[in-house]
């Protein structure tokens, strides 16, 4: 067999797995988008789910590009954010988590009941255009943004609201304003997300964006770390690899995420990648090494 026959059959066979780790990806920085000004969100699934059907019927029912499809999936969303999050953000914590869950529950009725959705039977035949230089080229200029603007005024002004939200106003920061906008831009990098994954894998339904997807998507950032950018990208990846290596385990997936998601919370508050934690490990390294060394 040549490398090139090695390859076809490993992309035919795994390349929806590779799609979908990058789509992760993407969920899991639209969430610590929120994560990092201490918004706890539940609507990402829903967003996505947004997303992927204004992307999807224009695809299917109009001549338009798949640029303008994916920008339709971004921009929906983004609207629907700053309509919603203006008398939702008011709330915090566990509240505010079950007010953006009820609007995912919300979000999945209304498209369960709309004849252009599809219906329960959801849209089939999505034009599959998705490549996978589209999902590495998105997810890199996501990576760039997010950089920069935690780099920024904004991101220092996100920092300070998660730490001390009454203090933050005091020192002058326009909370409610970062906060929308936390949740903007968050609601935005989930509906493209939707829009790349419902154009690989051809069929979309209502069910494909409610609960168990909305803890999924909290599970890859806060399994990864949300103290920086690497962690939602490593968490995503780990857990997207995980059922292909446990598939035995497959109905069990949810039960899984729910159990990792406690482990991390107890033993690693901070998850998986932790910059501290990792600069420290190799300060222990780096001495235990010179101490060896001066021994022999």
């Amino acid at each position: 067999m040549t490398m090139m026959e090695w390859w076809d059959g490993f992309w035919a066979t795994y390349n929806t797995v590779i799609f979908s780790v990058g789509v992760n990806a993407m969920l899991a920085l639209s969430i610590y988008v929120t994560l990092s000004c201490g918004l706890l969100s539940l609507a990402n699934a829903a967003f996505m789910g947004i997303g992927a059907y204004a992307a999807s019927l224009i695809s299917m029912q109009t001549g338009l590009p798949f640029p303008l499809a994916l920008a339709a999936g971004g921009i929906l969303p983004a609207l629907v954010a700053l309509v919603i999050g203006i008398p939702t953000l008011r709330l915090s914590g566990v509240y505010l988590a079950m007010a953006t869950l009820g609007f995912g529950e919300v979000v999945r009725v209304v498209v369960l009941n709309m004849d252009i959705t599809g219906g329960p039977m959801g849209l089939n035949g999505v034009p599959p255009i998705t490549e996978w230089w589209h999902i590495v080229l998105l997810l890199l200029a996501t990576l760039y943004i997010l950089a920069r603007v935690r780099r920024s005024k904004i991101g220092r002004a996100f920092e300070a609201i998660k730490e001390d939200e009454v203090a933050a106003r005091l020192m002058g920061v326009n909370v409610a304003g970062y906060k929308l906008l936390a949740f903007v831009m968050g609601a935005a990098i989930a509906g493209v997300a939707g829009a790349l994954n419902a154009h690989y894998t051809f069929t979309i339904g209502p069910n494909n964006y409610g609960f168990e997807n909305a803890v999924d998507i909290l599970t890859m950032a806060v399994f990864g770390g949300t103290s920086n950018l690497i962690g939602p990208v490593l968490g995503s990846t780990i857990l997207s690899l995980l059922p292909e290596v446990l598939r035995e385990f497959k109905d069990f997936r949810l039960a899984a995420n729910g159990l990792i998601l406690i482990l991390v919370v107890l033993y690693l508050p901070k998850g998986m990648w932790d910059p501290r934690r990792v600069r420290a490990f190799l300060q222990r390294r780096s001495a235990a090494k010179s101490a060896t060394k001066k021994v022999n």
